[in-house]
């Protein structure tokens, strides 16, 4: 479950605030609705498959070493998550 979980929930994660930024706030990028159209409903499925799949590989019975890694990665997807809350107020409080 953490092979597959981890980068399928932090990537998207990652990529989120840049790509959002880019097509949403400054349409500087030729087709910036179409791409948005594509890429947010992907980054969306690969968010909540690679978040599935890491909260499955938390609580399965035997407690190893994947299982706390998987922990940690959900983890690391909480804080880049609420750092990209924090920069998306203080986009959309500048604008």
């Amino acid at each position: 479950m953490l092979y597959w979980g981890a980068p399928l929930a932090i990537v998207p994660a990652l990529v989120f605030l840049p790509a959002f930024a880019a097509l949403v706030f400054s349409h500087r990028i030729p087709h910036a609705v179409v791409w948005s159209v594509v890429l947010f409903p992907i980054l969306l499925a690969a968010e909540v498959a690679g978040i599935w799949k890491l909260a499955r590989g938390c609580v399965e019975p035997p407690f190893n070493l994947l299982t706390m890694l998987s922990f940690g990665a959900m983890l690391v997807v909480l804080v880049i998550v609420t750092y990209t809350g924090v920069f998306l107020v203080a986009l959309i409080d500048r604008m």
